[in-house]
């Protein structure tokens, strides 16, 4: 198992002519995880740390501890952030003996700052030779990250938002950082949005709290009287195999079970049965169908939305006779429509036998061309982007969102705050990008227009409960830019190339089972490449048009 590693960053504001802005720093293209991102200055918790201690003036470790929900060593996680500030970004928040701001000019931001960098003074050493004391009191707490499982390096992350030094200079240093940019956070979440700024979820979750101030007094007013709740991080009790069960923060049951058993009862299942009815919100419920296996998880997700009266299904999944038997039995027989997120023959065949047995109108997109497609579904209703349909759970507000396929849709939920997005959002993997029909591009644009959605938890195809919706939104987005980066250096270094050889380049990390399927979606980033002129096919190989 990934160590967890503590690490700390700092968001550092200043007031401007344009309103609030916030120091961000561009991480090297060499850079093994998040290459060429912009981030806040930041960085592990060095095991000297504790030592620093003692230069911290403002707030002791009881305090900090306190607010960090910690049992102790919270101080520590500042110190590391103005450490790695002073390293990575040539600004260092301290005092000296009479109580001022350091100059521009002085020496710790130059010299001692190349000493610490190359290891040849401890941050201790240092503060102490120039009698700095480090004002802990300044930095207010803004949230915590944690690397979720599976990436090669894991941090328990704690962010920081402090005002600049005035009078001093930020600078990247040529190494870990390539480039600086003051940029209001409105600023830097529409280049994001654009394809100009590469922002990891982290980063974008805290420039969104940011973009709610104009100034930096109110924003660090607001960070120091209202530190983030505490999120649930112990064990949960649940039932699985039929008995007790501790389900652990960051298993796939977490989220579905802290949600749906607020008082820790221990009565949410852990473990996805087929068959099974789940209670999720008022009028809602789940049915998972018999499918599972490697591309569909534990099965496909059916949802059952009614009153008793009146019911509808979202995703009758395969026709299964067994799983459409058990919908219509939760139902009372009464169902009057079938909603398809999408046509692949997983989701949408049970549509058919379902109409055929009920007379329920199905609504959705028709199916493009394609062998994966599910040619017997003919919608009675082709809904709109943002058109609402009425539901006996409350509004249901269609999104079309192409990409994985071209005609599919995810539904939300308004009352419940609950997103169903079909295969647009999977729980535990990356959905296959499949050409011609799976577009990239489009996929990322649909991740992005979720996110401008509001809404607390997302109701996958495959899987428990999402969440920290957005969060996942977010996260995709970063891995999704992340493996274009790898594809791009793949082609760079040995294009021309196969679409083969560049899988087995790109997609290093993958079963060697698994890199037919993993050579589709490098396909669909390479089309990607390709419209927007950085990759050309030529005879059969793939070059690169960069550089």
């Amino acid at each position: 198992m990934t160590a967890i590693r503590p690490a700390a960053t700092l968001a550092l504001v200043r007031d401007s002519d344009r309103g609030l802005e916030v120091l961000l720093l561009q991480r090297t293209w060499r850079a093994a995880f998040l290459p060429g991102y912009y981030v806040f200055p930041g960085g592990a918790v060095d095991p000297r740390d504790p030592d620093v201690r003692a230069c911290a003036r403002g707030r002791d470790d009881a305090a900090i501890s306190q607010t960090l929900s910690l049992d102790e060593g919270g101080a520590d996680y500042m110190i590391a952030a103005l450490r790695e500030c002073l390293e990575e970004a040539g600004l260092l928040l301290a005092v000296d003996g009479q109580g001022q701001p350091l100059p521009g000019e002085h020496p710790i931001l130059t010299e001692g700052r190349e000493a610490l960098r190359c290891e040849e003074v401890s941050f201790q050493a240092l503060c102490e030779r120039h009698g700095l004391a480090l004002p802990l009191d300044r930095l207010a707490y803004m949230g915590r990250w944690v690397t979720p499982r599976g990436a090669p390096r894991r941090f328990d992350t704690r962010f920081f938002v402090a005002l600049a030094p005035p009078g001093q200079q930020a600078s990247h240093d040529g190494s870990e950082t390539i480039a600086h940019a003051w940029l209001t956070p409105a600023e830097a979440l529409g280049a994001h949005r654009h394809g100009r700024l590469s922002l990891g979820y982290p980063t974008l979750r805290t420039l969104r709290l940011l973009a709610d101030f104009t100034t930096a007094e109110a924003l660090l007013r607001h960070a120091h009287a209202n530190p983030p709740t505490p999120r649930p991080s112990r064990p949960w009790p649940a039932r699985k195999a039929g008995g007790a069960w501790q389900v652990e923060p960051d298993s796939p049951a977490y989220a579905e079970v802290c949600r749906l058993d607020p008082h820790r009862q221990g009565t949410a299942s852990a473990e996805i049965v087929p068959g099974r009815a789940v209670t999720l919100a008022p009028g809602v419920t789940r049915v998972t169908a018999p499918n599972p296996g490697v591309m569909t998880g534990p099965g496909t997700n059916s949802y059952l939305l009614g009153d008793g009266q009146d019911h509808l299904v979202i995703d009758p999944g395969p026709e299964n006779p067994d799983h459409l038997e058990r919908l219509l039995a939760l139902a009372g027989g009464r169902l009057s429509r079938v909603l398809v997120t999408h046509t692949h023959i997983d989701h949408s065949p049970g549509a058919a036998w379902l109409k055929a047995r009920t007379g329920a109108r199905l609504v959705g997109l028709p199916p493009p061309a394609g062998a994966s497609q599910d040619a017997t579904f003919a919608p009675d209703h082709r809904p709109r982007h943002g058109e609402r349909l009425e539901t006996p759970a409350g509004p249901l507000r269609v999104l079309h969102t192409p990409g994985h396929a071209s005609n599919h849709l995810c539904y939300l939920l308004e009352p419940a705050r609950l997103l169903f997005s079909g295969d647009q959002v999977m729980q535990g993997s990356t959905v296959v990008i499949n050409p011609p029909d799976g577009d990239m591009a489009a996929y990322l644009a649909s991740l992005h227009a979720l996110g401008e959605v509001s809404f607390d938890a997302i109701a996958p195809g495959h899987g428990f409960l999402i969440g920290e919706a957005h969060a996942a939104l977010d996260f995709l987005i970063t891995h999704r830019l992340a493996r274009e980066h790898k594809v791009r250096r793949a082609l760079a270094r040995h294009g021309p190339a196969s679409l083969e050889a560049l899988t087995h380049h790109a997609y290093d990390d993958v079963p060697e089972s698994r890199l037919g399927v993993a050579a589709r979606s490098a396909l669909a980033h390479l089309l990607k490449l390709e419209k927007e002129g950085r990759a050309e096919q030529r005879s059969g190989e793939w070059v690169s048009r960069e550089g």
